[in-house]
């Protein structure tokens, strides 16, 4: 059912680092061309620090684990691409369409590849007033039970994130941030909530990994990330701007899957682009991590 592409295919017979990438970013989390452009960067950044990239995602119904630069530039520009996440992945593998993968789908694909650390921007989690939606990503119902290393800048700032470290405390998911003892909050390095576990360097987390699942606790990891000083909105100042972009959201009536995509579109158009910029700064940041944690990883313990 999966097709991998030979570079991919074998780096993992060969047992060498591999980092996974989603394919939501692209479709649905950035503009055109930026998206595409990010999409190509990132994966050269992850060759350069030594582990081959693997950008996953749905193409014509098959799931797909490496992706080439048309397919790249058909995600990033293609006006039919579903948002798929893991229980929309068996429809959109039936129907023979496409579909770009977000933080759960692509942690369930990249496990079953075999890919152990997955690089994103920012996760899911629980959703401000989720007391009365119950709107809950299936980012963190996925963390709890696939064994795959999730690199990101924290949960996005949109969400509520003392109720998601909650969530995931429950769900026994660890989390670490590295070199900070706060939790990054996506476009800024502080969140108001101290992070469960710190860390300092990719050995770190790499040993914390083989100890996890050495134990048999199925599951996943945590790495938050902090966005580079010079690269962060401050939290103060991007609190009110996501504050009035709740409220459009909220006037409008968008709701699931289609609030986050609203709300960091209308993000990027508040702050003159300023959040995309920080988006895309931060993606590099966790993918020159993700790959020192896959060489890591690789290496004999």
């Amino acid at each position: 059912m999966l097709t991998l592409t030979d570079e991919v295919a074998a780096a993992l017979r060969d047992g060498r680092p591999v980092v996974a990438l989603e394919s939501t970013i692209i479709s649905h989390g950035m503009p055109y061309p930026q998206n595409v452009e990010m999409a190509t960067e990132v994966e050269g950044i992850i060759r350069e620090h030594g582990a081959v990239p693997a950008t996953i995602a749905v193409l014509d119904g098959r799931p797909r684990i490496g992706l080439d630069a048309p397919d790249l530039e058909l995600l990033a520009s293609h006006e039919d691409v579903t948002k798929v996440s893991v229980r929309d992945l068996p429809v959109v593998v039936a129907r023979g369409s496409h579909g770009a993968t977000t933080v759960a789908a692509t942690m369930r694909l990249a496990a079953l590849a075999g890919i152990r650390v997955f690089v994103t921007g920012g996760l899911g989690g629980v959703h401000r007033g989720a007391q009365q939606t119950f709107d809950v990503s299936a980012d963190l119902t996925e963390l709890g039970q696939t064994s795959v290393a999730v690199v990101s800048a924290g949960v996005k700032s949109i969400l509520d994130i003392g109720l998601t470290l909650e969530t995931l405390e429950t769900l026994g998911v660890p989390v670490v941030a590295v070199g900070s003892d706060e939790f990054p909050s996506f476009y800024s390095r502080s969140s108001g909530y101290a992070a469960p576990n710190r860390v300092d360097s990719a050995a770190e987390v790499a040993a914390l990994m083989r100890a996890k699942w050495d134990l048999g606790l199925a599951g996943g990891v945590v790495v938050a990330n902090p966005i580079p000083a010079a690269d962060e909105i401050p939290a103060d100042e991007i609190g009110v701007i996501i504050d009035q972009a709740l409220a459009d959201m909220e006037r409008l009536g968008i709701h699931g899957k289609d609030a986050t995509p609203y709300l960091l579109g209308r993000i990027v158009e508040i702050t003159g682009g300023a959040s995309l910029t920080a988006n895309i700064a931060l993606v590099r940041h966790n993918a020159r991590l993700g790959a020192a944690i896959a060489r890591e990883y690789a290496a004999p313990a």
